[in-house]
């Protein structure tokens, strides 16, 4: 008779930011296939991914941080937590607005396996989510955008694309509008360097001249309210991402055919489909979720705007951390802190 080996304490391991964008640079591809099989996961019921719970301050209303619970089974087979920061005082000093860690549990003993530098790993699975949305709306469609605009232009706007470039997207023109003119010819600056010499980029004063000129729209600010509210700059039909989730009036999303990550998740918190589901007292103008589209449950028409509302789900980004924590092992360089669990027998 042959007894099953105790489990045993893992070791803790430390991914520092040099090491996570070592594993995730120039590996776009590879990482939008990680997001795609976690989104498969998920619409399969093989994940658990709870609210998400937001710290706030009294004295500091504009700052937040955010715990990100999760767990994933299939072929990522772990639980863990994101832990992800929002001061956007921090622009200002010359500092990301973001930071944040994600830390990974063992799904057999729940002892906790390593600590990664996040904030690359949380805007590599964003813009990968956007990225795998966009590929798969657009070819669901019949076509590719050639004209993007992108409102809001931080770190989250630039990853989102390269994540576009990577995944097969050839843009002819590129619009940019931000409250900061600073950041905004910045970020022209920026697209004019890494999108050839056939790319030709305008930077829009008017928020609706930069939406009117574009076919597929990236929105990745820190607005807190709806601030785009006129449905007929969208008479041409553009492909939304929404990532910020609070850019747009109820009126536009429900004048749109709408896609989410996670109705449940992405429907509350004064989103901007929240607040159209409370204008009307129903969820009917959500056509589904981006699952739904990987499947081919649900197809975007042609003669309406598009817009993909992802919440973020935690799932996404321990799948992702998983891949890079793989990577690193694999590599032989893996930092491991000795003695980190310290107090291991019951009795002393």
């Amino acid at each position: 008779m042959t007894h099953a080996a105790a489990p045993q304490a893992p070791t803790f391991a430390v991914v520092p930011g040099a090491q996570v964008h070592e594993a995730l640079h120039g590996r776009e591809q590879d990482v939008v296939a990680t997001v795609e099989a976690a989104y498969r996961l998920h619409g399969e019921g093989l994940t658990v991914n709870p609210d998400s719970y937001f710290l706030r301050f009294p004295d500091r209303p504009a700052d937040r941080i955010i715990a990100l619970p999760a767990s994933v089974k299939g072929g990522v087979g772990v639980h863990g937590i994101k832990w992800i920061s929002s001061f956007p005082g921090n622009v200002a000093a010359g500092l990301p607005r973001a930071s944040a860690v994600l830390v990974l549990n063992d799904a057999e003993t729940g002892y906790p396996f390593a600590c990664l530098e996040s904030s690359i790993i949380s805007a590599a699975r964003t813009a990968a989510s956007a990225a795998l949305a966009a590929a798969r709306l657009a070819d669901a469609r019949g076509e590719r955008p050639r004209r993007v605009g992108f409102f809001g232009v931080g770190l989250i706007a630039r990853y989102i694309h390269t994540y576009l470039a990577a995944n097969g997207f050839e843009f002819t023109e590129a619009g940019v509008h931000d409250l900061s003119a600073d950041h905004a010819h910045g970020f022209a600056d920026y697209l004019r360097r890494s999108g050839g010499e056939h790319l030709a980029v305008t930077v829009h004063e008017k928020p609706e001249d930069l939406v009117r000129s574009a076919d597929l729209l990236v929105f990745a600010t820190v607005a807190g309210e709806p601030h785009v509210t006129d449905p007929a700059w969208f008479a041409h039909h553009p492909l939304v991402l929404h990532v910020s989730l609070r850019d747009l009036s109820p009126r536009i999303v429900l004048d749109s055919w709408n896609v989410v990550d996670d109705i449940e998740h992405c429907l509350k918190a004064g989103t901007s489909p929240h607040l159209a589901e409370q204008l009307v007292g129903h969820r009917e103008f959500v056509a589904g979720t981006l699952y739904d589209v990987l499947t081919g449950a649900i197809t975007p028409p042609a003669d309406r705007p598009v817009v993909f509302s992802p919440f973020g789900l935690g799932v996404l980004d321990l799948a992702v951390a998983k891949h890079v924590y793989d990577h690193v092992l694999a590599t032989g360089l893996l930092h491991t802190v000795p003695g980190f669990f310290h107090e291991l027998k019951r009795y002393g």
